[in-house]
């Protein structure tokens, strides 16, 4: 039986903008639980989960079509570099 890949690959090493956010302690653990899947999908370990919630979150916002037609349509606000 063929183990389905996981929607999120390995993590890009990129320039963070620090956030601080309050998640709830079940979104927590399932995070702990997708890092270790993950680690054991691509073989590299996920030393902290919550470097996840960024590439999460682009995902989101890249397959998320009704927000890809405000942006083309300039209708989403402009982000600058943090």
């Amino acid at each position: 039986m063929k183990t389905p890949k996981l929607k999120l690959g390995a993590i890009a090493d990129d320039k963070p903008v620090r956030l601080a956010i309050e998640i709830p302690a079940a979104l927590h653990r399932d995070l702990i639980a997708y890092a270790q899947a993950l680690g054991r999908e691509t073989g590299l370990s996920i030393a902290e989960p919550a470097k996840l919630i960024a590439p999460m979150l682009a995902r989101f916002m890249a397959t998320d079509r009704t927000f890809a037609k405000m942006r083309r349509a300039n209708q989403a606000p402009m982000v600058g570099k943090g």
